[in-house]
């Protein structure tokens, strides 16, 4: 996907999220995350989009240590002003992206085109799966996801965030193998952990555990945001659960 489509998708999933939250009692449980409410999820992205903001819009070429979310989740607004905030923060984000130079040079922390590919690409699937949790939190079943789009998010997971330097989240999982395939999008990975690490690369293979699903279903199942039932899943099915310790992603 292109920058200009991660802008678009961004901006499509912040309005799904802001019109949720609008519908949605402050105090609701969010079933996927079980220990927030949906004031702390609105809490959570009106402030990862003003720190996205914040890199693109200065060109900030280090990471600014800041609170942590606890404390962020505690300086939100009042009640009265959340929701606005959200969509204050969202467009201000979509702005920023905008009109922001190709040849931008900033902080990231994933590999990327460039840097404004990666904060383009990452705030778009941030806020898609932040607003699948607004959603259910209203009880109502998600809004569809775009299969090129949820594509581009299982990369992002399997090629980016499994990839990260320092990560040890493999020595604590069971090593195997296990290919993933959407089937509407015409993709595949395969990702292989062992004792020394972890490898993921795009194609099919003859993984352990093999599934294959729909893009969109892949997408909610990596993210945690659904259970496999219904899906095509074959081989070591153990892996499944015991691996979501490598697919669980935390801001800092």
């Amino acid at each position: 996907m292109e920058v200009e489509e991660h802008i678009a998708a961004l901006d499509r999933e912040g309005q799904l999220l802001v019109a949720a939250a609008r519908s949605a009692s402050l105090d609701a449980s969010v079933p996927s995350c079980p220990r927030w409410v949906v004031r702390d999820l609105l809490a959570h992205i009106g402030f990862v989009h003003r720190w996205a903001a914040g890199y693109v819009r200065t060109g900030r070429n280090e990471m600014v240590e800041g609170p942590d979310e606890p404390a962020l989740l505690a300086a939100a607004p009042p009640d009265d002003r959340l929701v606005e905030w959200v969509a204050d923060g969202h467009a201000s984000l979509v702005r920023a992206l905008s009109s922001a130079p190709a040849g931008l040079r900033c902080w990231t922390f994933l590999g990327a085109p460039s840097p404004l590919a990666f904060w383009a690409r990452r705030q778009a699937h941030e806020t898609a799966v932040h607003r699948v949790d607004a959603e259910l939190a209203t009880g109502a079943s998600p809004s569809p996801i775009d299969a090129v789009f949820a594509a581009d998010g299982v990369d992002e997971l399997l090629l980016g965030f499994l990839a990260r330097p320092g990560s040890k989240r493999y020595t604590k999982v069971e090593p195997g193998s296990a290919t993933y395939t959407a089937t509407d999008a015409g993709a595949s990975w395969t990702v292989t952990v062992s004792g020394t690490g972890v490898e993921t690369r795009r194609g099919g293979g003859a993984g352990e555990l093999l599934v294959r699903a729909p893009a969109a279903d892949l997408y909610l199942l990596l993210w945690d945001r659904r259970p496999p039932d219904g899906l095509e899943v074959n081989g070591r099915t153990d892996l499944l659960e015991d691996w979501r310790r490598l697919f669980s992603v935390t801001w800092s």
